[in-house]
C-alpha cells in the first residue's frame, strides 16, 4: 500500500502533495496517510482536524503524517491529537529523508524547523498530477509582505523563488510527460524573481518558458496580485495568445479604507485599472477575485463598495472568504463586527457573484472555444469557463467546441460532428 494525501487549500498545497507523494515514494514508505493542511482560515484549520480524526475511525491501522501551514504555524496542537503519529513542516514535507527515518521509526513526532531561516526553494521535478489534465508548477514560495489579516507568512516564510533554469526545465518534463497546460503557481506569485541574481519577474519567466517550450499549448497563472504585474507580463498577456487570458487578483476588498487597514499595496483603483489595461490588451479576458467580507471595523457603506467592485472591474468568479481572526495577526485585535455578520455578508457577496458569472456564460453563447477536456468530463476554455460536451471525449485533449448555453454553473456546448 503506498502513501495516500489528502489535501486542503490552495494550488501550491496541491502541487506539494504531488511532491510529497514523490519524496515518500523515494523513501519507500507504504501505508502511511499524509494530511496536507491549510491555515489561511479558522475554518479550514478546523477541517482538517475533523478530516484527522474521520480518517483515523475509518483506517485505525494506518499512520498519520500532518504537514502543511497548519502544522507549521501550531505544531503542537496536532502533535497533542491521539490520532496523529507525526508533524512535518512545510520544508520537512519535501524533504525524502523525513519519510525514510518515519519509516524506520526514527523520526521524532514533531519535525518543524524556522521557516523564516529557509532561504532558497528548489524545483521538486513533479511528473504526475492524479486526476489533472493540467498540470501545476511551483515557482515561488512565501511571501515578504505582512497584510493584518493574514499567517501564511509565518507558515510559508519569505519570498523566494526557483531558478528560471530549473523551471524552464520542468516545464519542458511536463510536457514530455503529456501535459498541454502548465499553472504556474506561488504563494505571492507576482513577486518572482526578486532574490534572485538579476531579479528577473515573472513576465520574463512566463516569457522564457514560451520560448523554449514551444510544444506547451497554454501557460496559465494562478493568483497574481495585480500591482505587481511587471511591463514585460503586460506585453507578453497582450502578445502571447499561449498564455491563458484568465487573471485570478488577490484584491480582498472594494474600500479603500478597508484596504488600509488590511495593509493591502493596492487601491480600489488600481484594481479597476488593472483590469482596464488587460481588457484594452486581451479583450476576451476573464477576471476573478478573492474577497474577504465581514473585516474588523467593515461598515456596510463599505462592504458595499466591495459589492460594486465586481460590476465596476468586471469580476465574474469569486471567491469569498467571511473574515476569520488568526491568533498573531494585527486583524485579529482590531474590533471585530457582532458574529454572523461577516457570514452574511459573505452571502450576498457570493450572490453578487453568481450572478456575475451567469451573465458572462450568457454573453459566451454562440462561441467557438477551444477547450481542454479533463477526466471528469468537463472542459476548459482558454477563460477556465468550464465547459460540459454532448459527447465523450478522451482526457487530454483539445477540442473546438461551440458554446450552446449554461446550466449549473457550466457552460454547454456541441462537437463538431
Amino acid at each position: 500500500m503506498t502513501i495516500d494525501v489528502v489535501t486542503f487549500g490552495c494550488r501550491l498545497n496541491a502541487y506539494e502533495s504531488e511532491a510529497i507523494k514523490a519524496r515518500a515514494g523515494e523513501a519507500q514508505l507504504r501505508g502511511a496517510l499524509v494530511v496536507n493542511t491549510c491555515a489561511v482560515t479558522a475554518e479550514a484549520v478546523r477541517q482538517s482536524r475533523q478530516a484527522i480524526r474521520r480518517l483515523k475511525r475509518e483506517q485505525p491501522e494506518r499512520r498519520i503524517i500532518v504537514t502543511g501551514c497548519a502544522a507549521q504555524v501550531e505544531p503542537a496542537s496536532y502533535a497533542a491529537m491521539p490520532e496523529v503519529d507525526a508533524v512535518l513542516g512545510n520544508e520537512e514535507k519535501l524533504n525524502a529523508q523525513s519519510y525514510a527515518d518515519f519509516g524506520l521509526g526514527m523520526a521524532e513526532k514533531i519535525r518543524v524547523n524556522d521557516i523564516m531561516s529557509v532561504r532558497q526553494t528548489a524545483a521538486q521535478f513533479v511528473e504526475c498530477f492524479d486526476g489533472h489534465t493540467r498540470a501545476f508548477l511551483q515557482v515561488q514560495n512565501g511571501c515578504d509582505h505582512r497584510c493584518t489579516f493574514c499567517i501564511i507568512p509565518f507558515g510559508r516564510g519569505n519570498s523566494r523563488s526557483v531558478p528560471m533554469g530549473a523551471v524552464v526545465e520542468e516545464a519542458r518534463r511536463l510536457v514530455e510527460c503529456g501535459y498541454g497546460e502548465i499553472v504556474l503557481t506561488g504563494v505571492d506569485l507576482t513577486s518572482y524573481g526578486g532574490d534572485l541574481p538579476g531579479r528577473p519577474s515573472l513576465g520574463m519567466l512566463a516569457q522564457r518558458i514560451l520560448k523554449l517550450v514551444p510544444a506547451l499549448k497554454r501557460l496559465r497563472l494562478s493568483s497574481i496580485d495585480s500591482i505587481e504585474a511587471d511591463a514585460v507580463l503586460l506585453r507578453v498577456i497582450a502578445e502571447e495568445e499561449r498564455l491563458m487570458p484568465h487573471f485570478h487578483l488577490s484584491a480582498q476588498s472594494g474600500d479603500d479604507l478597508i484596504l488600509k487597514r488590511m495593509k493591502r499595496r493596492h487601491s480600489r483603483a488600481d484594481t479597476i485599472g488593472f483590469c482596464q489595461t488587460i481588457r484594452r490588451l486581451r479583450p476576451e479576458a476573464a477576471f476573478g477575485a478573492d474577497l474577504i467580507a465581514g473585516f474588523p471595523t467593515e461598515t456596510e457603506a463599505m462592504f458595499r463598495s466591495s459589492l460594486a467592485l465586481v460590476d465596476d472591474a468586471g469580476l465574474s468568479s469569486l471567491h469569498v472568504f467571511p473574515f476569520s481572526p488568526r491568533p498573531g495577526t494585527p486583524a485579529a485585535k482590531m474590533p471585530q463586527l457582532k458574529p454572523g455578520l461577516g457570514r452574511e455578508r459573505a452571502r450576498r457577496l457570493r450572490a453578487k457573484g453568481e450572478l456575475a458569472l451567469a451573465a458572462r456564460y450568457q454573453g459566451m453563447i454562440g462561441e467557438v472555444a477551444e477547450i481542454l477536456v479533463e477526466k471528469s468530463g468537463i472542459g476548459r476554455t482558454p477563460c477556465f469557463a468550464p465547459v460540459r460536451p454532448d459527447r465523450r471525449v478522451e482526457p487530454g485533449r483539445f477540442v473546438m467546441a461551440r458554446i450552446t448555453g449554461h446550466r449549473g454553473g457550466q457552460l454547454i456546448a456541441t462537437l463538431p460532428a
